[in-house]
C-alpha cells in the first residue's frame, strides 16, 4: 500500500490498493480557508404499439396470420361448400341461393376476420375486442343461415353446419372469454338439436344416423372456433412479447440517460467543487501572497481542462469511476480544505478479487462522500479506512464537524448509491452522532452486481 500526501499546490496523490497497510496524516498549509459549494441532482426525462411496423418483425407475422385464419376460411367454405353444391343434385333456384349465400358468407368472414387482426391486442385477459362492422355481420350470418338453412332443409346433414359453425367462430372472436363460451355453448347445443330433428324428420339413417347429426354440427363448430381462436391467440402473444420488447428497450434507453446523468453529475459536481474551493482561496490570498494565489489559479485552471475532458470522455461512455482514483482525489481535496486527511488502507491480496464494477462503485462512494465533507460539514478532521476481511470489502469514511445530514433534504447521493450497492450483494450504511458523520460501503469480493447504471 503506497500514499504519498502534500500541500494543495503538491504533485497529485497516488494510492494503489497493493498489499500491506499504512496510515497517512495529510494537513493543508495553514494559510486559506475552505469553501463550500452547491451539488446538482439528477433525474431522468409510451411505448408506442408497432404491430405493423415492419422494423419489428409483427408485419411479416400478420400476414401469415391472416393467410392462415382468412384464408384458410375462405378455402374451406369455397372448396367444401362450393364442390358439395356443384355435385350435388340440387334444384336451380337452391343451387343459385347457395351459390350467393356462400359468396356473401365468404367475403363477409374474411372481411369480419381482416377487421379483427387490425385490432390493437390488448394486455387485459378478459378485454373485449374492437367492435365488429354491423352490416358484414348481418350480411355473413344471413348468409351463413340461408347457406346452411337449405342444405339442411335438401337431407344433406353432413356439411350443412359449415357456414354457420364458421360464422358462430368469427362473431366469438371480438367477444371477451367471459361472453365468447356462453355463446359458442349454445350454438353447439342449438346445431345438435337442429341435426337431430332434421334426421328424426326425413327418417334417414345415412351419414351416421341419428347420433351422428347430433353429433357432427357440435364438434365442426368446436374444430372452427378452436383454429380461428387459437390463431388469434397466438398473434395477440406475439403482439404483446413485442411490445414488452419494447418497453424494455425503451426502460434500457432511461437506464442509460440515468446512467449518463449520473456521471455527468459526479464529474462535473466534483470537478466544481474542487474549482469553487480553490478559487475562494486564492481570492483570499490575492492580497496577502500573491505568488501561492497565482498557484491556486493554476490548479482552477487545470481542474476546468480536466473536467472538460473528462465530460467529453463521460459523452463517449469511456470514462470509469476508480477505488484508487478517487481515495487519491479524495486525499489532494480534503487537504485542499485544510482538513487533516487519515487514511488506513489495509488491503490484503483477496483485494485483487474485487471486480471492476464493484470498484466503480466504492470509488462514487468515495466520491459522494468527499463531496458531502465539504459541503455538509465543517470539518478538521477525515478518516479512510479501506480494509479486506472475510471476503468482503469495506470502505469506512468518517469526519467530524457535521452541521446537517446528507441524503435527507440536501439530496438523495447516497440513498442512490445504497440502492446501488444492495444490488451488487452489498450495503451502504451512514450516521451521524453529533458532529461526527460516518459512511460505511462494504461489497463481497464476488459480487454479482447485475446491469450496470453508471
Amino acid at each position: 500500500m503506497r500514499a504519498a500526501a502534500g500541500s494543495a499546490e503538491a504533485a497529485p496523490v497516488r494510492v494503489g490498493l497493493s498489499p500491506g497497510r499504512v496510515t497517512s496524516v495529510i494537513r493543508a498549509p495553514a494559510a486559506g480557508g475552505r469553501g463550500r459549494a452547491g451539488a446538482a441532482c439528477c433525474d431522468n426525462g409510451g411505448v408506442r404499439d408497432l404491430a405493423s411496423d415492419p422494423a419489428t418483425g409483427l408485419s411479416s407475422f400478420r400476414r401469415y396470420t391472416w393467410w392462415s385464419l382468412a384464408g384458410t376460411t375462405a378455402f374451406v367454405l369455397v372448396v367444401l361448400l362450393g364442390r358439395r353444391i356443384l355435385t350435388a343434385a340440387l334444384p336451380v333456384w337452391a343451387a343459385v341461393a347457395c351459390v350467393v349465400a356462400l359468396a356473401v358468407t365468404t367475403v363477409a368472414s374474411v372481411v369480419l376476420l381482416s377487421r379483427r387482426l387490425a385490432g390493437v391486442p390488448t394486455d387485459a385477459a378478459d378485454a373485449q375486442p374492437d367492435h365488429p362492422p354491423v352490416a358484414w355481420l348481418l350480411a355473413g350470418s344471413g348468409g351463413a343461415a340461408v347457406l346452411g338453412g337449405i342444405l339442411l332443409l335438401l337431407g344433406d346433414d353432413a356439411i350443412w353446419a359449415v357456414a354457420p359453425a364458421t360464422m358462430v367462430a368469427v362473431i366469438a372472436t371480438f367477444l371477451s372469454p367471459r361472453r365468447r363460451w356462453p355463446l359458442l355453448a349454445a350454438a353447439a347445443a342449438a346445431a345438435a338439436v337442429l341435426g337431430g330433428i332434421a334426421a328424426l324428420a326425413s327418417g334417414s339413417e345415412g351419414g351416421g344416423g341419428w347420433l351422428g347429426a347430433m353429433l357432427l354440427p357440435p364438434t365442426l363448430l368446436a374444430i372452427t372456433a378452436a383454429t380461428m381462436l387459437g390463431i388469434l391467440w397466438g398473434w395477440e402473444v406475439a403482439a404483446r412479447l413485442e411490445r414488452a420488447r419494447r418497453l424494455s428497450a425503451e426502460l434500457a434507453v432511461k437506464d442509460e440517460r440515468l446512467r449518463f446523468a449520473a456521471d455527468l453529475h459526479d464529474i462535473q459536481g466534483h470537478h466544481l467543487q474542487v474549482i469553487a474551493l480553490k478559487s475562494e482561496l486564492a481570492a483570499r490570498l490575492a492580497q496577502t501572497d500573491p505568488a501561492r494565489a497565482a498557484v491556486e489559479m493554476q490548479q482552477v485552471q487545470r481542474l476546468s481542462t480536466e473536467a472538460l475532458r473528462d465530460t467529453r470522455a463521460v459523452v463517449q461512455g469511456y470514462r470509469r469511476t476508480s477505488l484508487d482514483e478517487e481515495i487519491a482525489n479524495a486525499t489532494r481535496v480534503l487537504a485542499a480544505a485544510d482538513i487533516d486527511a487519515r487514511m488506513q488502507l489495509d488491503a490484503a491480496t483477496d483485494s485483487d478479487r474485487l471486480s471492476e464494477t464493484s470498484r466503480h462503485l466504492l470509488g462514487l462512494v468515495v466520491r459522494e462522500a468527499t463531496t458531502n465533507v465539504l459541503r455538509h460539514s465543517q470539518a478538521e478532521r477525515a478518516q479512510v479506512d479501506y480494509r479486506v476481511a472475510a471476503g468482503v470489502a469495506q470502505l469506512r469514511m468518517g469526519n467530524d464537524g457535521a452541521v446537517d445530514q446528507p441524503g435527507a433534504s440536501q439530496g438523495s447521493g447516497l440513498r442512490t448509491l445504497a440502492e446501488r450497492l444492495v444490488a451488487a450483494g452489498g450495503t451502504l450504511t451512514w450516521e451521524q452522532d453529533g458532529d461526527r458523520f460516518v459512511v460505511v460501503a462494504s461489497l463481497p469480493l464476488e459480487a454479482h452486481t447485475g446491469p450496470e447504471l453508471g
